[in-house]
């Protein structure tokens, strides 16, 4: 048996990450570029929703745990004769997976015999997440640490993330995409279509409104499944969303505007498990839903809406 590790950019709810047993370490959020504050922790994801919604001329920030605060994880397992495994964010992103070794080999200088596993999930957010219900799932059925390890090793490479943004003002500010660009499209409604693979965000295209962007994700998930083979049920598939609606209805201007967050997530949770029934009709086709967090909705906006998918572990015979 082993204890499993992740970070805050999973976006699984501190509740569930106890459910599951895992420990997450917080990411930090500064709404003003100053003071920072734990994600999850002292600051709550709706806040930070809230603050962006309420503040559209506002981009936050977010910082990366220190190799202080992975150590600190890493030391109580150690002291305590527990093995480790470590998902963390994708280090194409950020450097969390550097903090996260040197706070490995901080702690080994004072318990040498520790195993401490901290691996580049390549993954962020929903996809990180059933990376970690992944390695959950696999210890929990008695798996030892080195076949975790060696199983998601393997099959990182088959998480991918099909998603849509509200507007291009957030990947125009980070950087991602041109002003002039950005602008004409936004426009022109023109939702930009985003793949998340291999650790890094690419272009997926475009769609014209916010409805077509969720036809386009949705078509994109099938292609995946279709050219990577089985079924659904061999996959771990969860719809991701950002700003739900019970704060948009604190907007002044939400009946403006369509329908956001929670809502269109359910309604894509409910397109996407509906559309995944009729293709294959003899598959359970169990299907997430999930609040993105602050680590990725600082370069989306709070508009963000998708799917991941990443192959699921089966226990053999």
């Amino acid at each position: 048996m082993f204890d499993i590790i992740t970070d805050s950019a999973c976006d699984l709810t501190l509740d569930t990450a106890k459910q599951l047993g895992v420990e997450v370490v917080p990411f930090y959020v500064s709404l003003d570029g100053e003071h920072y504050r734990k994600e999850g922790k002292e600051i709550a994801v709706r806040d930070f929703y809230q603050f962006m919604v309420d503040n559209p001329a506002a981009y936050p920030k977010t910082s990366l745990a220190s190799i202080e605060d992975y150590e600190t994880a890493f030391r109580a397992h150690a002291a305590a004769g527990r093995d480790v495994l470590c998902l963390v964010f994708t280090g194409k992103m950020s450097g969390c997976v550097g903090s996260a070794r040197n706070a490995r080999e901080l702690v080994l200088e004072d318990y040498p015999d520790a195993r401490i596993e901290v691996m580049d999930s390549t993954a962020a957010t929903v996809t990180e997440a059933v990376m970690v219900e992944n390695a959950v799932a696999m210890r929990d059925a008695g798996c030892s640490l080195d076949e975790t390890v060696t199983w998601l090793e393997a099959e990182k490479v088959t998480n991918q993330i099909f998603f849509t943004v509200g507007n291009l003002d957030y990947l125009i500010k980070g950087g991602r995409i041109g002003k002039v660009t950005g602008r004409a499209a936004n426009m022109l409604g023109i939702k930009p279509m985003i793949l998340f693979k291999d650790g890094e965000i690419f272009s997926g295209g475009v769609a014209r409104g916010r409805q077509k962007s969720f036809e386009k994700a949705l078509e994109q998930l099938m292609n995946y499944l279709d050219a990577n083979g089985g079924t659904p049920d061999d996959y771990r598939i969860i719809v991701g969303y950002g700003y739900d609606e019970e704060e948009g209805n604190r907007c002044a201007d939400f009946h403006r505007q369509r329908r956001r967050g929670a809502d269109e997530g359910k309604r894509l949770w409910m397109q996407t498990r509906a559309a995944l029934r009729a293709k294959y009709p003899g598959a359970q086709c169990e299907v997430g839903l999930l609040q993105i967090g602050c680590t990725i909705a600082v370069h989306t906006g709070p508009y963000a809406l998708g799917m991941g998918v990443m192959r699921r572990w089966k226990k053999q015979g």
